[in-house]
């Protein structure tokens, strides 16, 4: 059961980053809510994962706020404290490098985080490409989908053995965009010999 404090700390990172992402929208036809995403996240890793953990529920929920919104480490800080601050710092990418190394060092990484930055890594590889199967970006090529998820593979690899429940997770998950893909695929296929004959 959770303590009273606990509920009102998530809670406020839920209305924290709510009010931060609230001229975002995704990339999605729909233009969804931002905010829908970390909230995703967080509830995946409570009823997927099983986490308990209080400071990696609210980070998740607050993963995106320094990388993408005016955010800052000492507002965090001071709002959440120091443990939710060092692993939203921890899965923030830094938007200084370009596109591609930034991507890379994910990869590179991976392996290398705490446990709780893991567990919020997969929340988010796993919203990511279920969000990509389901309501995937407007503008994305098929091309661009399937490079996509490739990078999402390299990214957990190096997060493997952190939580099984999550993993066959994802797994399931990226079986079921592949082949919403290849079905894609097949499609357009299908579609181009029509009208060739």
């Amino acid at each position: 059961m959770f303590a009273e404090k606990d509920v009102a700390l998530i809670f406020k990172a839920v209305k924290f980053a709510a009010d931060k992402h609230r001229h975002q929208r995704r990339r999605n036809e729909e233009e969804s809510p931002y905010i829908n995403h970390p909230i995703d996240v967080a509830e995946t890793l409570w009823r997927v994962g099983g986490v308990r953990d209080v400071p990696v529920l609210v980070a998740a929920i607050l993963h995106d706020t320094i990388e993408d919104t005016d955010a800052t480490a000492p507002e965090i800080e001071a709002e959440f404290g120091a443990d939710v601050l060092s692993l939203v710092q921890e899965v923030s990418d830094d938007k200084s490098l370009p596109k591609e190394v930034r991507k890379q060092l994910q990869i590179e990484n991976a392996p290398h985080k705490t446990y709780g930055a893991k567990l919020i890594k997969l929340g988010d590889k796993i919203n990511n490409i279920r969000d990509l199967s389901q309501s995937p970006p407007a503008t994305w090529s098929l091309e661009r989908k399937q490079k996509y998820l490739d990078w999402t593979e390299q990214v957990i690899a190096g997060l493997r053995g952190t939580s099984a429940d999550l993993e066959e997770h994802y797994d399931r998950l990226l079986l079921e965009a592949r082949q919403a893909l290849n079905g894609t695929a097949n499609g357009a296929l299908g579609d181009q010999s029509l009208d060739q004959s």
